[in-house]
C-alpha cells in the first residue's frame, strides 16, 4: 500500500473541478515537485488530458503502471500549486519548470 505525502483529509479545493489526470508516485508519494507537464487529447469526459512528472522518472519507471495513477487535477495542484496558472493551456501543451522557480515555460 502506498503512503501518500498528503493525507486524503488534508486536501484543499484550489481549483474548479476539471477532471482526472495522471501523476507519478515521485510526486504523490515521494513529494517531488512537478518538473514536466503535458496535455494530451482527453480519452473521455472525465479526463483532463494532463499528465505530470517530476523529471526524475526513468522510462522503465514510467512503463510500470504501478508507479502512477489517476487523480483529480485538484489533488496534484495540492502537491504543487505552481501548476495552477497553466491548467487551462490547450491540448498539445508541453511545459517544463524553470529550474529553481515556480514558473513553467512552453517546450512544445
Amino acid at each position: 500500500m502506498k503512503s501518500y505525502r498528503i493525507k486524503a483529509g488534508d486536501f484543499k479545493q484550489l481549483i474548479a473541478p476539471m477532471g482526472a489526470c495522471i501523476a507519478t508516485d515521485k510526486i504523490t508519494v515521494d513529494g517531488l515537485p512537478v518538473h514536466f507537464m503535458y496535455r494530451e487529447k482527453p480519452l473521455n469526459e472525465t479526463d483532463s488530458g494532463w499528465q505530470f512528472f517530476s523529471g526524475t522518472e526513468t522510462q522503465a519507471y514510467v512503463d510500470d503502471s504501478s508507479n502512477s495513477a489517476f487523480y483529480a487535477v485538484n489533488t496534484i495542484a495540492n502537491y504543487d500549486p505552481a501548476i495552477i496558472p497553466y491548467l487551462n493551456y490547450p491540448v498539445g501543451s508541453e511545459l517544463e519548470r524553470v529550474e529553481g522557480s515556480n514558473e513553467f515555460i512552453i517546450i512544445s
